[in-house]
């Protein structure tokens, strides 16, 4: 009986370059344990001292169930430092647990005073061309040095950063795993390190350290939108490489004493346009030994910026996850060939084509095929979206790009050698997007719900790549806020998403405004701008992360962000209103008045928004002890939710607005901001309204997520299992339909019966309407948190509409949770797992008449589960932890 699952901070497992000098302990208890009652952690700084004399941290024995976010309270730890930690557990019972597997972290450079090194790039007179809008292009960057090493190395680390994105190697040979590292920040303010475990990698004698260097998010249109580039935004690189042995450290910096050329075969590599690779220029083993590099020129230096924070990075990388091959395909023309991966996915191809020297191979990329089945590239706009390979030699290439990505289906070859007779294996897909786990699981007895799970899923896949991004294809690709909030609870259902929110928090906070407003986007590309709904990303997430982890310290760092930012909103106000930004219920169908914005008074989603994060902050106060700062919190949400009710709503509960809209009303319920009294008559018209459209949505991005959490909360669930599986428009499976294999940003961003919507936004992969999936799965499978980091559990999954059967699991912080049900015959079973150190509710849909039976013999009372209600329609029930299968007529 040990610990198991030990991580450190935001669930990380054995990290190295590490970026928390104070972190935190959590670890999970083995399932045939109950409840832990005490705990006892050890840390050192080399493993022989754990077990005798750890000489960084001994708890001794806590009397605690916490094992969660357990804080660090040992000796002051620094850059570079390796840890050793155990822990070990009492049970309910009294029982001492083994001490669990030991477990480690290395911390990163933790300050730019770390760093010896200086940035280093390719001489600015060097780049000359220039692109159709006046910027320099910038062909790849190729970096080397050889070193001697004279001794026998113990260990080695290399830690690297960009002004751009890079890939690093040693003796030919690829360091680390990750895709356009060190990812999308916002360079003004801090830039992250990555650190790299390379002892293997070195050899005694020469070794060559080399890498490839782009302008990634940096230095391209992405970052600057087609401002021209100025001399300060050339791509650059950061790296140290240190070296232990038996007689002390050797340190490699960047300085004045390594190579570079930008004439290898990268030529051009832009995120929005694609990438140019010409074989012509290949340059042989330039990252291996006794390479000529006398042609190549010295770098140009320059000293680390004080203003600029070295930080390291705080969240996996992007890498490649997976990989698609080819469904079907077709010829339009002659000489050139569609390929059909069946999937929107997001990343880039591997193309293996034969071809003739000279050619050059013309890859593009789409998301939809256009009526004649050529590829539909309208929606990517401005942005190019293609890939050339130009061949050196006779004979089949493989070619894979480096320094860009795409959102695509489809991908369109031509210029491959004539007469080749196309082949599926000439492209693969290489789906790539930030290296989280996967988190839970969904499933049902309904194919086209399967469909939009799957859908849901393939969303979050193509727009968490590195950074929340709204679309991944088109000539936009940004770090939208009102969709991240959006998107956060459900996200966190299906993928470990704790860290990459809050290292995307970190960066919200830099790109905060002095006055405490909120960018459009982060980072901020955009200018000084702020929108109700978007810029409450600082104030919604943050809760929603604590809530779903636990970790108090998620609040602790967005505190002042939050207060900032509700302050801003105070200060603003006329009559609780703010005199800011509003882009209303966005994208809200059938309009009356045609507005991207929807109908719903804009000034009703300020004053709502606003009242929610002033709640939201009140909470996080009283979570973290302050009070006083609460109580004046609450007396403001009070005052705001006062006047929001004789504002927008008449005695009789109807909307004041010149146009109804269902967002109207669904504000006001979900944020609590009507009376009881109110509340009742609202959802009244509320059902009214919802009826008038055949029980159809007409909701946008803001909406659309609350929607069923409104009607969950009014016990309406017949009525949203209508919505959900509505099939014409508006509605989810309506888009499925018309065969999206992603979540759209549309309803009808295509129609087989009209095709394309004209609008210029129209993407087909955007996650914000997979925000049903937090419903699917805290009601259709029926797992929801009642208390913070699930440590009681509500499993109370409803049967409706077409669905017999349904299942999830959720990894959650204490362990997994099952729920599996199936209605047959009108016998009713369910199956539910709950982990150690939690307790469930369980409700079970029954006719209660009938007896009911709990693992297969009918219901008493034991120790392990109690009955605590009985209607004419339910059982309900408190479940130790354990595994029950629950079996009645329904």
């Amino acid at each position: 009986m040990q610990p198991k699952e030990l991580t450190v901070s935001e669930q990380f497992k054995n990290p190295m370059g590490f970026y928390d000098a104070t972190p935190s302990f959590s670890w999970k208890l083995p399932e045939n344990v109950g409840y832990q009652t005490a705990y006892s952690i050890v840390a050192a700084s080399r493993l022989d001292l754990l077990s005798s004399a750890p000489d960084i941290w001994d708890s001794g024995k806590v009397t605690s169930d916490q094992t969660l976010y357990v804080p660090y309270k040992g000796t002051a730890l620094t850059s570079r430092q390796k840890v050793y930690w155990q822990v070990r557990f009492w049970d309910e019972k009294g029982n001492k647990s083994d001490w669990s597997e030991v477990a480690h972290f290395e911390l990163g450079l933790l300050n730019n005073e770390d760093w010896s090194g200086k940035w280093m790039s390719i001489p600015h007179n060097q780049l000359t061309e220039l692109d159709y809008r006046g910027s320099l292009l910038f062909p790849a960057q190729y970096i080397r040095k050889e070193i001697n090493i004279d001794k026998t190395i113990k260990k080695a680390r290399l830690y690297i950063t960009a002004k751009g994105i890079y890939e690093a190697y040693i003796n030919g040979k690829k360091v680390g795993e990750d895709i356009m590292p060190p990812g999308w920040v916002p360079y003004r303010k801090y830039i992250p390190t990555l650190t790299y475990e390379v002892t293997d990698m070195l050899k005694e004698g020469k070794n060559t350290i080399a890498f490839a260097l782009a302008e990634g998010w940096y230095a391209g249109k992405i970052y600057l939108r087609g401002r021209k580039k100025k001399h300060g935004l050339t791509p650059a690189l950061l790296c140290q490489l240190e070296m232990e042995h038996n007689e002390g450290k050797t340190i490699v910096v960047s300085d004045e004493n390594w190579k570079v050329t930008k004439d290898g075969p990268i030529r051009i590599a832009k995120i929005y346009d694609g990438e140019t690779y010409d074989a012509n220029f290949e340059l042989g083993n330039w990252h291996t030994n006794n390479y000529d590099d006398t042609k190549w020129h010295k770098v140009q230096t320059r000293n680390i910026e004080k203003s600029v924070l070295l930080l390291p990075k705080r969240f996996e990388t992007v890498v490649d996850r997976e990989a698609l091959e080819v469904k079907s395909m077709h010829e339009p023309y002659a000489n050139t060939t569609i390929f059909n991966m069946g999937q929107n996915n997001v990343g880039v191809p591997v193309v293996k084509v034969p071809m003739i020297k000279g050619d050059t191979l013309k890859i593009r990329f789409a998301e939809m095929l256009d009526r004649d089945s050529t590829i539909y590239t309208t929606n990517y706009r401005s942005a190019k979206s293609t890939d050339y390979y130009v061949a050196a030699k006779n004979g089949t290439i493989t070619y894979k790009p480096t320094f860009t990505f795409h959102g695509y289906q489809y991908v369109e070859l031509s210029g491959y050698a004539k007469g080749a007779k196309p082949e599926k294996n000439w492209v693969k897909s290489i789906v790539q997007y930030s290296n989280f786990k996967k988190n839970g699981t969904f499933e049902s007895s309904h194919e086209k719900l399967n469909q939009l799970q799957s859908n849901i899923s393939w969303g979050m896949k193509g727009n968490f790549f590195d950074i929340p991004t709204d679309c991944p294809q088109r000539d936009e690709r940004l770090g939208w806020t009102g969709d991240a909030q959006i998107i956060a609870p459900t996200s966190m259902f299906h993928n470990n998403m704790y860290a990459f929110w809050a290292g995307w928090l970190q960066s919200v906070r830099y790109e905060q405004f002095e006055d405490g407003g909120i960018p459009w986007v982060v980072p901020n590309n955009l200018g000084k701008r702020h929108s109700s709904g978007w810029a409450d990303a600082i104030v919604i997430i943050p809760w929603e992360l604590y809530f779903r982890t636990g970790d108090k310290e998620v609040l602790e760092e967005n505190y002042e962000a939050m207060v900032k930012w509700t302050n801003y909103c105070t200060n603003q106000a006329i009559e609780h209103i703010p005199d800011i930004k509003s882009f209303g219920d966005w994208l809200q169908p059938l309009t009356k008045n045609g507005r991207a914005a929807g109908d719903v008074s804009k000034e009703l989603i300020k004053m709502a928004y606003y009242a929610h994060s002033v709640d939201l902050v009140s909470k996080s106060a009283r979570v973290l002890g302050k009070i006083q700062e609460a109580e004046n919190f609450a007396i403001l949400h009070d005052s705001i939710k006062s006047a929001f009710e004789k504002r927008w709503f008449h005695a009789d509960g109807r909307a004041k607005h010149k146009v109804e809209t269902q967002t109207h009303y669904l504000v006001a319920l979900e944020f609590e901001l009507l009376s009881d009294e109110m509340e009742v008559k609202a959802i009244k018209h509320l059902k009214r309204l919802i009826a008038e459209y055949d029980n159809h949505l007409r909701t946008g991005f803001l909406g659309t997520p609350i929607l069923p959490l409104v009607l969950d909360k009014a016990g309406e669930y017949d009525l949203m299992y209508d919505i959900l599986f509505k099939e014409t428009y508006p509605s989810w499976f309506y888009s499925i339909n018309q065969g999206a294999t992603s979540m759209w940003e549309r309803w009808d961003s295509y129609t087989k019966k009209d095709g394309f919507h004209k609008d210029g936004m129209n993407s087909f992969n955007h996650y914000a309407y997979g925000a049903i999936g937090r419903w699917m799965y805290e009601r259709i499978a029926g797992i929801k948190p009642i208390k913070v980091a699930y440590k009681a559990i509500e499993i109370a999954p409803i049967p409706g509409g077409p669905l017999t059967a349904a299942a999830a699991t959720y990894n959650s912080p204490y362990g997994e949770v099952s729920s599996s049900w199936k209605l047959e015959n009108n016998q009713f079973t369910l199956d539910i797992k709950v982990p150690p150190n939690t307790t469930a509710q369980v409700t079970v849909p029954a006719n209660t008449q009938k007896n009911i039976k709990v693992n297969g013999v009918i219901f008493m009372e034991s120790l392990a589960i109690k009955l605590l209600n009985k209607t004419e329609n339910t059982f309900v029930f408190e479940a130790k932890p354990g595994t029950y299968s629950f079996e009645t007529n329904y």
